[in-house]
C-alpha cells in the first residue's frame, strides 16, 4: 500500500518516511504528478518559509495532482508547512497565497510569546477522530514553527494547543487531515498518529 511523500524541495522528508516505514507503509519520494495521483495517500511534509513552498510547488507544477487527489476521496496529510499550505494565505513571505483548500489565514505569534514556538506540548482533541485512534491523553508531540492557522470553518479542527493561547494543532475534514506537529519526532504517540494514518488506506 504505497504513500507519496510530495518531494517539491523543503525539509526532511526522509524523516517523514522512516516513521511511516515503521507503522508498515510502502513508501516513495516523489515529485512526478502522475505517481502523486496514483499513490493509495499522499503526506505533503515541510519546513521552511510558507512563500518558497508555493513558489517550489508550482515551478514543479504539482498543484494540479495535489487538488486532483485531494478530490478523489483518498487520504491526504498535510504536516507542519504542508499543514498551513492547505489554507487561503499567510502572514510569511511576498507570496503569501496557499492551496486553499481550506479558507483561513496562517498568522505569526504574538511578542507575548518566545518564538519559534520549539519542542514538546499537548494536543487537546476536540473531537473523537481516527486520527486519535489508541491514543492515550494527555498527548504531548513535538513542535517546531512561528506560524500557526485559523480556519474560518471551525468544524474542522481536530485538535487544539496551549502557546500564550490556544491555537489549532489538528484539523480533519473527510479524507484532508492535518497536524502542525511533526508525528515523526513524537516518538510512540506520533508514530502512532501516524499508524492511524495508514491504516485509513
Amino acid at each position: 500500500m504505497a504513500i507519496a511523500i510530495i518531494d517539491y524541495k523543503m525539509g526532511n522528508l526522509r524523516s517523514v518516511a522512516n516513521a511511516l516505514e515503521r507503522v508498515g507503509a510502502e513508501i516513495i519520494i516523489t515529485s512526478d504528478k502522475k505517481e502523486i495521483y496514483d499513490a493509495e495517500s499522499v503526506v505533503l511534509p515541510g519546513v521552511g518559509a510558507f512563500s518558497q513552498a508555493m513558489e517550489n510547488l508550482n515551478r514543479l507544477d504539482i498543484i494540479p495532482a495535489i487538488y486532483e487527489f485531494i478530490d478523489s476521496g483518498r487520504p491526504f496529510l498535510g504536516i507542519c508547512l504542508g499543514f498551513q499550505l492547505l489554507f487561503t494565505k499567510s502572514e510569511e513571505g511576498s507570496t503569501s497565497r496557499g492551496l486553499e483548500v481550506f479558507k483561513g489565514e496562517v498568522k505569526r505569534f504574538g511578542d507575548k510569546v518566545k518564538v519559534p514556538h520549539m519542542g514538546w506540548n499537548e494536543i487537546k482533541p476536540k473531537r473523537d477522530l481516527v486520527l486519535f485512534s489508541n491514543i492515550s491523553f494527555p498527548c504531548f508531540v513535538y513542535f517546531a514553527h512561528s506560524y500557526y492557522v485559523e480556519p474560518e470553518d471551525r468544524g474542522i479542527v481536530a485538535a487544539i494547543t496551549d502557546y500564550g493561547g490556544d491555537f489549532v494543532s489538528a484539523i480533519q475534514k473527510e479524507n484532508i487531515l492535518g497536524m502542525q506537529f511533526h508525528p515523526e519526532k513524537s516518538g510512540e504517540k506520533g508514530l502512532e498518529i501516524l499508524r492511524n494514518f495508514f491504516n485509513l488506506i
